[in-house]
């Protein structure tokens, strides 16, 4: 009998420390001084979390950490309400406007970063920084062969052949409300044969590869560039701004208030073209997101420290 409640207490223990172990995506056993930058899985966020982490670990004695792989910007969200992040590495007006605060969408850029600052520290005690400098906003692509065979250079050109051709999307954009196809159909007259809602790191190949006649994806992604695919302007401006930037809980920034300087050292330093061209590296060059990071600091001059 002993020996039986001894096994019991072994296995008890082992899966308290299990249990204990678990939590956020790439989060492990850390102190409750380390710095938790939280990722998203795409590429880019994976890219500017990096940045963030380098530049705090470099430029001080902070240890610093991300959560990574984390599935949605709802999930980012929780994760800084809850504690269990510090830093949300990329946000973006447009979407955290519509989704997280369930607001209209404001198509003039400077009134949607005005009043998703003034929300997000009312609402959650939380910082929204300015722009890094680029919009990820949604684009409509084609190959430059459709393109010229039906003299396509922006999403109103489409009108004359939307009736006869599939596109793929964002399976989360399909059905958005406010920014979302329904809108987008009766902004711009047309509807399309038929939209197929799709997983977006998807949407690049299956135009280049003929298997959807148009597609709309992120206009910061490195894979337009890798497939020389066509970016057809919304000349109805029906999207609303997507300014990306960092979101910090205001409880790091009063514990260390040295980190607020250095954060804004990033501010409007990230140009759409600098992101698209990290973006190329990783995911077309098959270059890590840490070495990718790790050079636009360096070529940048933001180690300034001994380190």
């Amino acid at each position: 009998m002993k020996k039986f409640k001894k096994i019991i207490t072994l296995f008890c223990l082992s899966l308290l420390i299990f249990v204990s172990g678990c939590g956020w995506p790439g989060l492990g056993s850390t102190s409750k001084d380390t710095i938790k930058v939280a990722s998203l899985s795409t590429t880019e966020s994976m890219i500017l979390a990096e940045i963030i982490m380098q530049l705090i670990s470099h430029e001080t004695d902070h240890h610093t950490e991300i959560v990574n792989n984390l599935g949605s910007g709802q999930l980012v969200h929780q994760a800084l309400v809850n504690g269990d992040a510090d830093i949300a590495s990329d946000n973006f007006t447009g979407n955290e406007l519509i989704t997280t605060l369930n607001h209209a969408p404001i198509k003039d850029e400077k009134t949607a970063n005005r009043v998703i600052k003034k929300l997000y520290k009312s609402r959650f005690d939380e910082t929204w920084m300015p722009t890094y400098g680029f919009q990820n906003t949604y684009n409509m692509l084609v190959t430059q062969e459709t393109a010229k065979k039906y003299h396509l250079n922006k999403i109103s050109d489409m009108k004359s052949i939307a009736s006869k051709i599939d596109v793929g999307a964002d399976n989360i954009w399909v059905n958005r409300p406010d920014d979302g196809y329904k809108p987008f159909s009766q902004a711009y007259g047309f509807e399309f044969k038929r939209v197929y809602p799709m997983q977006i790191g998807l949407v690049y190949s299956a135009v280049a590869a003929g298997k959807m006649s148009a597609v709309l994806g992120y206009s910061t992604d490195g894979r337009i560039k890798s497939y020389n695919l066509k970016i057809l302007p919304d000349d109805k401006n029906f999207f609303p701004p997507y300014d990306a930037s960092m979101v910090v809980n205001n409880s790091l920034l009063r514990k260390y208030p040295e980190l607020k300087p250095l954060l804004h050292r990033l501010d409007g330093n990230i140009s759409l073209s600098q992101m698209q061209t990290m973006n190329y590296q990783v995911d077309n060059d098959l270059r890590e997101p840490e070495d990718v990071a790790h050079e636009f600091l360096v070529k940048h001059n933001y180690f300034r420290g001994d380190k």
